[in-house]
């Protein structure tokens, strides 16, 4: 295996030429320069990264493990993250913990025995409390993405999920609705949490009373696809809201399978939202999250905090779009049903 003296002997420079050309640390004459190149290629060379990492305290690499890299939003705030940390010269090490605890703690173990600059984590539903209390600890600066928790000393990224969930119901309401079908799926998200608190504000906002909305939790979309559809059949409820992209296509197959048409007599939205929503017939209205900027957010609090790391912990909250399309758009005010129909002409 070559070393760095072989790399000095065929440029006839010194092993400290070479350092410098290898870590940047002083300017080297051009010709100098590629005749270190020259001899790195022709000998193979490869940089010992482990030992320059500890001579420096730094590998130049970051860690991010999120909760579902399947799903979209996520797989954009991966984009995100890895746009942002090629900008600045660091590799990314990904892991997906598939919203299991478990996976996740051996996840974060792993990226931070590699010694990782820093770790970004999206956390699992359950994550582990002992986990956090542990990670309050280290030395690599530590991010919170997309699930933001109010009392833990880190900086986090995440989006205005509540105020967005009020401005559209806000939009619904405009357009006549009064009666909701919300499927608020796995309540121990912070984000999904937000959301529904999101959808009381709106009917406070609107007046109406919670008693009158059903509202439907749990984590086996199965399961949610077949009460909604169920309760679908009562032709009070004109609109459905989805938390999440997987709990939209629940919807999706529960409004079909109780007959009813969107956005005829069911008007239907969701957050996240899929890829290509314009393909979709009709076409979804969709609160969508700036996935990619909120993993490129992380990236910059993350160098922040390297720069910083007395610095207080913050939180940075990104606006989300209301794409309005067909799915809320054709419902008819309760004066212009037909008597006796439950589907708008």
């Amino acid at each position: 295996m070559a070393t760095m003296v072989d790399v000095a002997r065929i440029a006839r420079v010194s092993i400290s030429t070479v350092s410098h050309v290898l870590n940047g640390t002083r300017n080297v004459e051009p010709a100098t320069r590629e005749r270190v190149v020259a001899a790195i290629e022709a000998t193979g060379y490869r940089q010992d990264t482990l030992a320059r990492a500890m001579r420096r305290s730094r590998t130049d690499s970051i860690g991010l493990v999120v909760s579902d890299a399947g799903e979209p939003a996520f797989a954009e705030m991966v984009h995100g993250v890895e746009d942002a940390a090629a900008e600045r010269g660091l590799t990314l090490l990904l892991a997906n913990s598939a919203e299991d605890s478990e996976r996740e703690l051996r996840a974060v173990r792993t990226l931070l025995d590699r010694r990782v600059d820093g770790l970004i984590l999206a956390r699992a539903a359950d994550s582990n409390t002992s986990l956090m209390e542990s990670l309050q600890g280290e030395k690599s600066p530590i991010i919170l993405l997309d699930r933001l928790f109010g009392d833990l000393p880190f900086d986090q990224v995440g989006a205005d999920n509540r105020d967005s969930m009020r401005r559209l119901v806000a939009h619904l309401v405009t357009a006549g609705h009064r009666r909701f079908a919300v499927i608020a799926g796995d309540t121990r998200v912070p984000a999904l949490i937000e959301r529904l608190d999101g959808f009381h504000d709106g009917l406070r906002d609107a007046g109406l009373h919670t008693d009158d909305q059903f509202i439907l939790e749990g984590v086996d979309t199965g399961a949610l696809e077949s009460v909604l559809a169920l309760r679908l059949e009562d032709m009070e409820y004109t609109a459905v809201i989805a938390c999440s992209t997987p709990l939209a296509t629940a919807a999706l197959r529960a409004i079909e399978a109780a007959g009813r048409s969107t956005p005829d007599d069911t008007a239907f939205a969701t957050f996240d939202g899929f890829n290509h929503p314009d393909l979709f017939r009709p076409r979804i209205t969709t609160v969508r999250q700036p996935a990619f900027d909120m993993g490129a957010a992380a990236v910059r609090l993350l160098i922040e905090r390297l720069e910083s790391p007395e610095s207080s912990p913050r939180s940075v909250r990104l606006h989300q779009r209301l794409e309005l399309r067909d799915s809320t758009e054709g419902y008819l005010f309760p004066s212009s049903r037909p008597t006796g129909s439950g589907t708008a002409a």
